[in-house]
């Protein structure tokens, strides 16, 4: 009986080893290669790739006996791109009730909505996103999904339930009667007042899955009943939120517009500032200082005030985007012009998922070099959100994500919105400009 056994485990273990196939060996050709560090395009170099990841890169590397040759040699190559801020779990701005979609729409609904804008998300080039909060840690299970291969989209780094004070920006609840359609305050709603609430907070979205914690420190434009500017967090509550995200290794982003919040949080330790619309020299000393990045969501802004100019806004929230919309792109110059990094960031929900690229050209058309827009949306984010290591630029070691575009896109960036080739982990998700079967149809 033991002689079976042990001839038993000695056929099995073996036998299953030897079936597994070799990883498949690809060969990309690049015209020109942008590595992401912001270094100076390379031309005529190849890309190996063994399975997911970069095996070996360069102008001098030659393509491998039997590797399958994909010829880029009109493009230029860079890394798969990086948006540090989206929304994809539920509806977009001006998708029917999007105010109320907490209230009508099923979590069912908001997943199979996540399920296609990752998709979108995905063809448009970005490989990797960080979730800015999701009702039900929505965002957590669309990226388990996405992890497990049940659906195509980024790899996520996921918020889950963003937190923030009584009846502020990242208060679901705000504006509705406390118990109306069963609607409960608490951290699952988005509510932490105080500082141990807070540390409380942080301790439940660590314990369902969330990779980042998102809070509110100032006010928002989308939501009612707050101003935009005004601050909503004490820099006590904030500090003691960083400490409990840092005691779970975990990081810190800020929602933050207006110049008091974005200070408090600059100095309470988080490791970024979303939106940023209102800074000042001393905001931005500090960020520098600290080195906080800025995630300029210019897309946002863009979004908000072209939707009030067309009186497609309630007129609270209308008035709110008027006010803070214009002043985005002076504190985005001023931050540059300061040397504060920057993380490429979209808010997309506020607008269409799938059009994230044209962050890039505001922020060139705003005074960012090109190279360094293009970091911005690579290794920056990719730093910022703490996956340096594998994704964020082309480099041996590094997992195989890779978008290209015909052309030249330092000298036309607009080139960045309409990628023709999306490689995510060594598997083509778009190519010819044309997206694989696995994708989903441009939303209308």
């Amino acid at each position: 009986m033991r002689f079976a056994a042990a001839a038993l485990l000695a056929l099995s273990v073996p036998a299953a080893a030897a079936q597994a196939p070799p990883p498949r060996v690809v060969a990309i050709r690049a015209g020109t290669l942008i590595d992401g560090t912001a270094a100076a395009p390379v031309r005529n170099a190849v890309i190996v790739i063994t399975g997911d990841r970069i095996t070996a890169i360069g102008p001098r590397v030659e393509v491998p006996a039997g590797a399958e040759v994909i010829d880029l040699s009109a493009h230029a190559v860079m890394p798969g791109f990086i948006d540090a801020h989206v929304h994809l779990a539920g509806r977009t701005l001006g998708d029917g009730d999007w105010m109320h979609a907490e209230l009508t729409d099923s979590p069912e609904a908001a997943a199979l909505l996540g399920a296609m804008h990752a998709q979108q998300t995905l063809a448009a080039g970005f490989t990797t996103v960080r979730s800015g909060g999701s009702a039900r840690f929505a965002d957590v299970a669309l990226r388990n999904a996405i992890d497990a291969g049940w659906v195509a989209g980024p790899r996520i780094v996921a918020a889950g339930v963003a937190l923030g004070a009584t009846g502020g920006h990242c208060d679901a609840t705000a504006g509705y009667w406390d118990g109306a359609l069963g609607i409960r305050e608490g951290a699952e709603t988005g509510v932490a007042d105080g500082p141990d609430a807070g540390r409380a907070a942080v301790r439940r979205n660590a314990k369902y899955g969330s990779d980042v914690i998102k809070i509110c420190a100032t006010g928002g434009v989308l939501s009612t009943g707050d101003s935009v500017g005004v601050q909503q967090y004490t820099e006590e509550e904030i500090r003691a939120i960083v400490e409990a995200a840092a005691m779970a290794e975990r990081k810190v982003m800020a929602h933050a517009h207006g110049t008091a919040g974005i200070k408090a949080a600059v100095r309470a330790g988080v490791a970024s500032i979303e939106h940023g619309s209102i800074l000042d020299d001393e905001a931005v000393a500090l960020m520098r200082q600290r080195g906080t990045y800025l995630v300029p969501t210019l897309m946002a802004g863009e979004t908000v005030m072209r939707l009030a100019e067309a009186n497609l806004l309630p007129p609270d929230i209308a008035a709110k985007a008027r006010a803070v919309a214009p002043r985005m792109h002076a504190s985005f110059r001023r931050a540059v012009a300061a040397g504060v990094p920057i993380a490429l960031g979209t808010d997309a929900g506020v607008f269409r998922h799938g059009t994230n690229g044209h962050e890039f050209t505001l922020m060139v058309r705003a005074g960012l070099a090109p190279a360094l827009a293009i970091r911005a949306g690579t290794l920056n984010a990719a730093t910022l959100l703490g996956r340096d290591r594998d994704v964020g630029s082309l480099a041996a070691g590094k997992l195989a994500d890779i978008v290209a575009v015909r052309g030249d896109p330092i000298a036309n960036i607009e080139l960045l919105e309409r990628p023709d080739f999306v490689m995510k982990g060594g598997v083509v998700h778009r190519a010819e400009g044309k997206a694989t079967a696995r994708e989903a149809p441009t939303a209308p």
